[in-house]
């Protein structure tokens, strides 16, 4: 299988190369030149360690079939609790596929608990021995997921980045507290839109990449422009979709919709992928918060950036610049310049507009809704009223918007994060006045619902606070090459 830039067909990479790289030259995003045949007959049975070997060898194939089932195998295990992919029951045809019973409970841990051993296995396919340092910008979760997967690899060293006053303090301080001698954290004085910019810069800066590599230092990429991040993240879809069969929610063969919470467009894009290679995929919703730049688009085919920024009770969707759908523009489109054209219309005016063609071939696809933090502070309430189940800020939007476009089809709402990390937003929602302490609420919304607190997040204000520098954006620059 062959990777190349969404903005240059000439750009041809190896899978190792694309997830070494992160970025295309170009500024594009590396794709798959074509789309392996899920055999969903064999794979049906699989534990999830055995479907993510088979998802993962269609697409990486220079890498040791037998690396990746043993990745997947370390991976997948005990970090999970024995939950990897599990799906849970909310109320008749409705149905919610938890994601963050991983080490740092979010949805992040499906990728970065494994990209870093593909990334270090890349090194090793090439031939490669410099360093490789890894710049993640990050509006929450995916900081402190690629810290814990990073931390303490030999020969790597990764930089996080996220918006200063623009995550949850729990999201903050999994970030800040975290130990390794190859980490480093900062916060940006802006929003997430500004780092992740700001990183792209970085890339995009001859001059780095020159001084950088005098140091025999190179750059690569932890965030869903890595083909890395969202190798991994097919895999539960095809596992989701079993486990619903199995259980005689879904018969062989039916269509399921599933619902996103989206803010950079990488997990339901994966989401994509699986429908590609076979997997009865109705409709995927993506589900926006107030910053619902990509319910415009897809409704529009114009999207527009110049609009206001609203920091919400779900940070990790607060985006306006959602990177991965240049990927999908691409395989929709299929025309590299095309996409090119629209990238530079973006960086240039802040918005482009896709043609007729385009547009009808995402809505095919894509079905598209937001909800405020009104409507998402409802539905936490509804879903533990009714449903006697507790979600978090990002899956409530989902799940508003999976009412508002339901059809016959049997829906899969991803719940992306635990309702702990966002504790005070959650209590709040249920009726309750929430403390000021973030860890005071999670005592109090256990009391309230019943629902365990993660250890992981228990501890954190016992633990060290390692990083509080506050950068300018133009200082991320400076900051990749300190």
């Amino acid at each position: 299988m062959q990777f190349q830039s969404t903005r240059d067909p000439n750009t041809i990479v190896s899978s190792s190369e694309a997830i070494l790289r992160g970025l295309a030259p170009d500024g594009g995003l590396f794709v798959p030149t074509a789309f392996p045949k899920a055999e969903l007959e064999d794979w049906k049975s699989l534990s999830y360690p055995e479907l993510a070997q088979k998802v993962l060898a269609g697409f990486l194939t220079d890498y040791d079939p037998a690396f990746l089932g043993e990745a997947a195998a370390a991976t997948y295990g005990d970090a999970f609790a024995g939950k990897a992919g599990y799906v849970q029951k909310v109320h008749d045809g409705l149905y919610s596929l938890e994601l963050w019973h991983g080490p740092t409970c979010a949805f992040k841990d499906y990728a970065l608990q494994l990209m870093p051993k593909l990334l270090v296995q890349a090194k090793k396919n090439l031939g490669r021995t410099e360093t490789t340092r890894i710049l993640v910008a990050t509006s929450g979760d995916t900081g402190k997921a690629a810290l814990a997967g990073y931390a303490g690899l030999p020969g790597i060293e990764i930089e996080v980045f996220y918006p200063d006053a623009g995550t949850s303090e729990i999201q903050r301080l999994q970030m800040a507290t975290q130990a390794g001698d190859n980490v480093s954290v900062y916060a940006v004085n802006g929003n997430f839109d500004d780092a992740q910019t700001g990183v792209k810069r970085v890339f995009g800066d001859a001059s780095v990449a020159e001084e950088l590599e005098k140091r025999n230092i190179c750059l690569s990429s932890a965030n869903s422009i890595n083909w890395g991040r969202l190798v991994p993240q097919i895999v539960y879809y095809f596992y989701a979709y079993f486990r619903l069969v199995e259980q005689g929610n879904v018969a062989w063969g039916q269509p399921v919709d599933f619902c996103v919470p989206t803010g950079n467009f990488g997990d339901i894009l994966a989401g994509y992928y699986a429908k590609q290679m076979g997997l009865p995929v109705g409709k995927l919703v993506c589900a926006s918060n107030k910053n619902n730049v990509l319910t415009d688009f897809i409704k529009t085919g114009t999207y527009d950036a110049r609009r206001t920024f609203y920091k919400t009770t779900s940070p990790s969707m607060d985006i306006l610049i959602s990177s991965n759908l240049e990927r999908l523009l691409y395989h929709v489109s299929g025309s590299s310049a095309k996409v090119a054209g629209w990238m530079a219309d973006l960086a240039k005016t802040g918005m482009y507009t896709v043609d007729a063609e385009t547009l009808a071939r995402i809505q095919a696809s894509f079905a598209c809704g937001c909800a405020d933090d009104t409507a998402g502070a409802a539905e936490i309430n509804a879903r533990f009223e009714q449903d006697n189940y507790l979600c978090d800020t990002h899956t409530a939007v989902a799940f508003c918007v999976a009412e508002t476009v339901r059809s016959a089809a049997p829906m899969v709402v991803l719940s992306t994060a635990s309702p702990y990390k966002f504790p005070r937003d959650v209590l709040t929602a249920l009726g309750e006045t929430a403390p000021e302490s973030d860890f005071a609420a999670m005592a109090a919304l256990n009391v309230k619902t019943g629902c365990p607190v993660p250890a992981s997040l228990s501890v954190l204000n016992t633990l060290p606070v390692r990083f509080n520098t506050v950068i300018e954006p133009a200082a991320i620059r400076d900051a990749a090459l300190k």
